[in-house]
């Protein structure tokens, strides 16, 4: 499957993707069909393809680093809150485990599971919310926790 999947080939570099931020077990990119811009995607760096697949010891690392994209996408967008979310198989449009995180807002028309898309303006507008997320994932990083 790793070799066919979408998230593995990501991960090789053999498909473009707008990344935010990289560690030993897990990736962060821009999700390329944001509910609104700051939607990113966390993936292990391992194919897993659901949650339930997941080794126990690569759960806390892998949560923390979903915490710390929480944060970022809040400070770094000015976001009121988040939204972390996971499929396992239904409504998983990539056989390969990935956490959303999305920057939300009040009266963002996000309701319940209706999800409406909100495309990047363009190129320069996903460089700019790229550049923003990764400034504050180093901010968060090297900044000692409260």
């Amino acid at each position: 499957m790793a070799g066919t999947c979408k998230f593995c080939r990501i991960i090789a570099g053999e498909l473009e993707s707008h990344r935010i931020f990289e560690d030993d077990i897990s990736l962060v990119f821009l999700d390329h069909r944001p509910l609104f811009p700051g939607h990113c995607l966390l993936i292990p760096k391992h194919h897993y393809s659901t949650m339930l697949d997941l080794p126990e010891e690569i759960i806390g690392p892998l949560f923390s680093n979903a915490k710390l994209m929480a944060r970022a996408v809040e400070a770094g967008l000015s976001a009121e809150g988040s939204f972390v979310a996971v499929n396992n198989r239904i409504s998983q449009s990539v056989p390969h485990l990935h956490i959303h995180i999305v920057p939300r807002r009040k009266k963002d028309g996000l309701k319940g599971f209706f999800w409406p898309r909100n495309p990047y303006r363009d190129e320069a507008h996903i460089t700019e919310v790229q550049d923003a997320l990764r400034r504050t994932v180093e901010q968060i990083r090297s900044t000692p926790s409260p």
